[in-house]
């Protein structure tokens, strides 16, 4: 199955793949999947916030920008400054330390968090995604920025997404992932604003098994960088 480029576009959707162009992410993305590193969480952490802040820069070449006038110890001089106000929305719990890394970036953006969960049907492998909890401020207008480090099927980002459009409607939103599987990219594709959207991906694998895990992928995230959780 050939990659999808590293820009190419799907109902209007943007999609940016990493994996197709070799950059230092292309390090990272190796330290996360191997299980031979995975077992370190604070490096496992530490790679999903240095993504998080290269797609943090790749993003800050799409926002607007105004020129200012600076005053130096020796004089003046014109500044770039941007313009877009940002509000970073991530999916709990994986999606903190990727978060983490945009925040380093965009250090006056305004921050939203949204708690969905998949539960699991008696004696079945299907599920339903459940969205419990959500701080965030108005989104109207704003750039929106929505944070998950795996796109399995889309669902989770969807009702996050859904969730947060009670606070308004953006004017731009990017979706940014460590790792999503062809499905969830043709969902998101599906259900997601053409023409305003973006997705950004550091790879992005063609399956997922029967348990909605991507296959090749990394294993459980949130695990990985805080420790498995108990079910019961």
């Amino acid at each position: 199955m050939t990659p999808l480029p590293h820009h190419s576009a799907m109902n209007d959707i943007e999609i940016v793949n990493f994996a197709t162009t070799p950059s230092i992410v292309s390090q990272y993305m190796r330290e996360l999947r191997d299980v031979n590193i995975q077992n370190d969480p604070m490096r496992f952490r530490l790679n999903l916030d240095r993504i998080g802040e290269i797609m943090a820069y790749e993003i800050s070449k799409r926002l607007d920008y105004t020129q200012e006038k600076v005053q130096t110890p020796l004089g003046f001089t014109m500044c770039h400054e941007p313009v877009n106000q940002i509000v970073l929305g991530t999916i709990l719990r994986a999606g903190l330390p990727f978060h983490h890394g945009f925040l380093n970036f965009f250090d006056h953006a305004e921050n939203a968090f949204v708690s969905a969960y998949r539960r699991y049907k008696e004696s079945s492998e299907k599920f339903d995604v459940l969205v419990e909890y959500m701080a965030a401020p108005r989104i109207d207008g704003k750039t929106l920025i929505l944070i998950d480090p795996m796109l399995a099927t889309g669902s989770s980002m969807e009702l996050g997404y859904q969730a947060l459009l009670k606070k308004g409607t953006p004017a731009r939103i990017h979706i940014a992932t460590i790792i999503a599987s062809r499905k969830a990219v043709e969902y998101i594709c599906e259900k997601f604003p053409g023409g305003i959207t973006t997705l950004w991906a550091g790879a992005i694998d063609p399956e997922i098994d029967s348990h909605s895990y991507i296959i090749p992928g990394l294993g459980d995230a949130g695990d990985l960088a805080f420790g498995v959780k108990d079910d019961n």
